[in-house]
């Protein structure tokens, strides 16, 4: 163990003065192998710190470690200390990938990237306050509608178009998926977008954010307790009056009512969604983007203190299921970005990625399935879903007849 640990030291002691005691020589290992084992953890630490600098991620291993093994005394978990520490590296590797946080809008310096704080902020909050977080790859594999697909949905790059999505997702003991999505397309599109689902033992509202930005001037925002049922006491317990109603009446620029072009506000979504389309940028830092952290830390308190719905109940779990389920074929129908992104970025990809990832227990229309056995005449490319919980503002809304020839794509 000694020699492993600094080989330098070891030889150094080896060579004392055969006159030594041996009771000397004892004391002098035992100090060298306790600077040495301590100087080998200090490294370890500064090297991971150095990475982590170097590609953006302001944390520590420390810290990382901590949060993804806060877990390892639950019922749901058998991390071990070893495993929480390659997960917590794995978990840094995935994180910091193709750049992230970008401090730079692939269009350039001149294009803020307006919700990349979102990103990092919701990111270090998890890790914070959920139990046994782990990454989960970006796939289709496994959905409804793309069971068998090995596609990855991590991250796709549209050179020609300068635009670039990256997404991730996690699972937790309080949250079967969690998902986060940031698209950037320079000036033209800014999207932050991501979805919460509690595990089905647990009959709550999914958790829903679209913040978007267009132009940059004109900006679209939509965070809500998105309710499985119409009647609001078929949940567990109730949340709108007692959780969301104080919250939302501190930001009144979010008080906005939603079109009923693209969705019925009565299903799947709560009558304290916050909701805005607005011109003034401040708003974002002024009120958007307090009244978010409010919203995720009080689902997250819900879902913590709510009690789970008894493992031998099976008939609640499963109706709990089957209604994520039809919020998932609700949200993927009525998508409105999804011809849009099909003219851009290629038809099969859009809709795998929206029926395959985003809404992962969708179920297609036949239409839809037979259109995904048609060939397109071009190859999928790069593209993003931004709009997946709420509806956009009037913005091309042109019907996708052919799809056109892909630009050049970079997939990792």
């Amino acid at each position: 163990l000694f020699t492993s640990t600094c080989p330098c030291i070891a030889e150094q002691i080896v060579h004392k003065k055969k006159e030594d005691t041996f009771w000397k020589m004892n004391k002098i290992v035992s100090f060298y192998l306790f600077i040495a084992i301590s100087c080998n953890d200090l490294v370890d630490s500064f090297s991971v710190v150095r990475t982590t600098r170097a590609t953006g991620v302001p944390r520590t291993l420390e810290s990382n470690t901590l949060s993804i093994s806060s877990g390892s005394s639950s019922l749901h978990s058998t991390t071990t200390k070893s495993e929480s520490l390659h997960t917590s590296l794995n978990d840094v590797e995935a994180e910091t990938a193709h750049g992230m946080p970008w401090d730079v809008s692939i269009a350039g310096p001149d294009a803020p990237l307006l919700y990349m704080p979102f990103w990092e902020w919701q990111l270090e909050f998890m890790k914070e306050n959920l139990t046994n977080l782990r990454l989960v790859e970006c796939s289709s594999n496994g959905s409804v509608s793309f069971p068998t697909s090995t596609s990855d949905f991590s991250y796709e790059e549209n050179k020609d178009k300068k635009a670039r999505i990256v997404n991730l997702c996690y699972t937790s003991d309080e949250y079967r998926k969690i998902r986060m999505t940031y698209y950037d397309a320079g000036v033209g599109c800014q999207v932050y977008n991501s979805v919460w689902y509690p595990h089905e033992d647990h009959n709550l509202p999914v958790l829903g954010s679209d913040i978007l930005s267009f132009g940059g001037r004109k900006f679209l925002a939509i965070v809500d307790f998105q309710p499985l049922y119409e009647d609001e006491e078929d949940h567990s317990v109730t949340f709108e009056q007692p959780i969301l109603a104080p919250i939302k009446q501190s930001y009144p620029s979010l008080s906005g009512k939603m079109s009923s072009k693209f969705y019925d506000e009565t299903q799947f979504f709560s009558q304290q969604m916050l909701f805005s389309r607005f011109e003034k940028k401040d708003i974002i830092t002024d009120e958007l983007f307090p009244a978010f952290k409010d919203y995720v830390k009080a689902h997250v308190d819900l879902v913590k203190n709510t009690n789970r719905i008894p493992s031998s109940d099976i008939e609640q779990i499963n109706q709990v299921g089957e209604r994520q389920a039809a919020y998932d074929t609700y949200s993927a129908e009525r998508d409105p970005a999804t011809g849009l992104f099909a003219s851009m970025f290629g038809k099969e990809w859009a809709d795998e990625f929206v029926h395959g990832f985003l809404f992962s227990r969708s179920e297609m229309s036949e239409s839809e399935a037979s259109s995904q056995q048609a060939p397109t005449g071009g190859q999928p490319s790069h593209g993003v879903n931004p709009l997946a919980s709420g509806p956009p503002p009037n913005m091309g809304q042109k019907k996708v007849t052919e799809v056109e020839k892909a630009p050049q794509v970079v997939r990792r």
